[in-house]
């Protein structure tokens, strides 16, 4: 009977979707209820404003307003954005069902909905659940399809790591869209950041999707290529035929490179990621990093490399934007592209366009019109670069420090880059679920005595730094990422908060000061300035929600040790990492040494960039801790459900 009320209630919202579509837009994305959420509990608020990443409070704000001086500080010409609870309640909303227009890219560019996963298998998999819940919804596969040496059938089943809550109808963190007789797709921030707990089948706020299959979705599409600036591909070596040309700058040409051979190496290095990680650098090289929890507050610089570090909320607005204004939507990157990829901006776009699934997109050489005249043609947002919905900067394409190239994704009807501000407040107020402290106490001495907390101190269990990726010895090449964009670069800074969007003719531009010591840490954030990059120390809230560990994930290990080693023992075999092994390879070098033996083997993990070396710091036997000393440190890191410390939030 529950099996038949969802169906019904499917058919329902496809027909009502179905019956409008021919007059307007109808979409559709799923947002939890509290009684949904095994975390409902939050951070009380006790924050009036972020002011650039500073925190004011009622108090504080209550005494400013009574000067001049004061009340200019709390101004939107200073970069102050308000908070309360319909601040947060936006948040929320726009964290499962904003896309910023990126259905109109993940569709009608890549074909995500064109390729072996089709809409009607997608639908039949959620239909199956019956109502129960998933973390890793099982989709046959439409047609064949080959990816490097795995084949699949059509029937076959793929692991997607998508979530699908008790009861639900759709996946967290997609929304569907009906557009005037069209169906397209789209991302929000909940499909990487919340996640249904296979225990109780609730839902996580802010727990990373550790079993996303993000890579290997993105390689069931009809055109992985759109993404090929993201994996380690070489463009020369796959050179088409003579005359498929694309006119370039100056009046010369490019030759494309071939269709098919492309797609199928774009295939191979996307497919490579890890479940639940994510490769957001578009910097030509495959090195994927694990999804991070949005356990946010106190957790500055954010991103892995520690890179997004300013602005509002001590740069989490930034990293909320990178996702929209970078990632999802690659090409906004044409402007960039000379730089950046050694690539003529139509050439790119050309690149992108040949094997698009919308027709109206798809580029033919043998046509008049060059690539960015049919993007441009098509494009359902004129007045700003790419498909998405984004908010300019007169420095565009520039890289700035807040953003990658001076855009912030927007919503209409709202401030430029509220919506990113919105969700950083409503992040910065998730905990993790309440979590066993049997072994706290114990385990917080050996903390202590291990000199841990000369790096994992403060609030959050960080000291908000970022170490030399020559100290820290991790995995190299994400550190570096974003060395190329030193070649264009403009001041730190973002439009006024109250800036309408659509922008009006002369938006009000707000700079964002960055000197010093807090100059230095973000060149080496971001490799510039004659650095080879580093990474962020993390925090340490809500690790028993994080495995596996590392930017690279390559710290993982399942309950059984004697097998279940590594990327290739756990998550390439469809086994989720245990927390506790994981976090033991972490400090015990004779266990870290397998792992990273596991990984060494695995030709995926080689493409990927996965390691698991780095950050060589032992609680184990030729340190002089005992197993009872390890098994307490080991409880303790997974007691941490909440800051350490009564401070202000969001």
């Amino acid at each position: 009977m529950r099996s038949r009320s969802l169906l019904l209630g499917t058919v329902v919202i496809l027909a009502a979707g179905a019956g409008l579509a021919g007059f307007g837009r109808v979409s559709y994305a799923p947002t939890p209820s509290r009684e949904a959420l095994a975390n409902p509990d939050r951070y009380p608020i006790s924050t009036a404003y972020d002011v650039l990443g500073r925190r004011i409070g009622r108090e504080e704000a209550a005494t400013l307003r009574t000067t001049e001086a004061g009340r200019r500080t709390l101004s939107p010409e200073a970069g102050a954005f308000a908070i309360d609870e319909a601040v947060i309640a936006r948040g929320r909303e726009a964290f499962y069902t904003e896309t910023f227009g990126n259905e109109v890219f993940l569709t009608d560019v890549m074909g995500m909905l064109d390729g072996a996963l089709t809409p009607y298998e997608v639908a039949r998999a959620v239909l199956l659940l019956g109502g129960k819940a998933t973390n890793n919804l099982q989709v046959r596969v439409a047609q064949d399809v080959r990816i490097g040496e795995r084949q699949w059938r059509k029937g076959d089943l793929v692991s997607t790591g998508l979530d699908v809550e008790a009861g639900g109808l759709g996946i967290i963190g997609l929304k569907t869209f009906y557009d005037r007789g069209h169906l397209r797709l789209g991302i929000t921030c909940a499909l990487c950041h919340a996640a249904v707990d296979p225990q109780s089948g609730k839902v996580v706020e802010g727990a990373p999707n550790a079993d996303l299959n993000a890579g290997l979705l993105l390689a069931l599409s009809a055109n992985a290529s759109a993404y090929f600036m993201h994996g380690s591909i070489d463009l020369a070596a796959l050179a088409g035929d003579p005359s498929r040309t694309v006119p370039t700058a100056g009046g010369g040409s490019a030759v494309l490179p071939d269709r098919d051979r492309l797609e199928a190496a774009a295939k191979v290095e996307v497919a490579s990621w890890p479940p639940g990680s994510f490769d957001s650098s578009a910097d030509r090289v495959t090195n994927p990093t694990s999804i991070p929890s949005s356990f946010s507050a106190y957790g500055e610089p954010y991103s892995w490399s520690g890179r997004e570090a300013v602005g509002p909320f001590h740069g989490l607005s930034s990293l909320n934007n990178n996702v929209h204004a970078a990632n999802s939507d690659t090409t906004q990157l044409a402007a960039a592209a000379p730089w950046l990829f050694g690539i003529d901006p139509d050439l790119y776009l050309g690149i992108l366009l040949q094997g698009a699934a919308n027709p109206a997109l798809r580029y033919d050489p043998q046509a008049a019109q060059r690539p960015s005249a049919i993007l441009a043609a098509f494009d359902p947002t004129p007045a700003s670069p790419g498909l998405n919905r984004y908010a300019v900067l007169p420095s565009f394409p520039a890289t700035n420090y807040m953003t990658d190239n001076g855009l912030f994704a927007s919503a209409a009807g709202e401030p430029a880059n509220f919506a990113n501000n919105a969700m950083s407040a409503f992040q910065n107020l998730l905990r993790p679920p309440p979590a066993p402290k049997a072994q706290a106490e114990a385990g917080r001495a050996v903390f202590a005595r291990a000199g841990c907390g000369g790096c994992h101190a403060g609030p959050a269990l960080t000291n908000n730094r970022i170490v030399p990726v020559g100290e820290i010895g991790t995995e190299p090449t994400r550190a570096r990422a974003g060395a190329k964009m030193e070649a264009h670069l403009s001041a730190p800074a973002m439009f006024a908060t109250d800036t309408p969007f659509p922008l009006p003719a002369d938006p009000r531009i707000v700079p964002i000061p960055l000197e010093g010591e807090a100059l230095k840490q973000v060149q080496l954030g971001w490799a510039h300035a004659g650095t080879e990059g580093g990474y962020k120390v993390p925090n340490l809230v809500g690790l028993a929600w994080s495995a596996p560990y590392l930017h690279d994930g390559g710290v993982a290990a399942g309950t059984d040790l004697a097998g279940a080693l590594g990327v290739p023992g756990t998550l390439e075999r469809g086994r989720a990492p245990d927390p506790r092994n994981s976090l033991r390879a972490l400090v015990d070098r004779d266990l870290r040494g397998r792992v990273v033996a596991a990984n060494r083997a695995s030709a995926t993990a080689r493409t990927a960039r996965v390691t698991g070396e780095g950050h060589r710091y032992w609680v184990d036997a030729a340190a002089g801790y005992g197993p009872a000393d390890q098994d307490a440190l080991l409880g303790y890191l997974l007691s941490i459900d909440a800051l350490t410390q009564d401070v202000p939030v969001p």
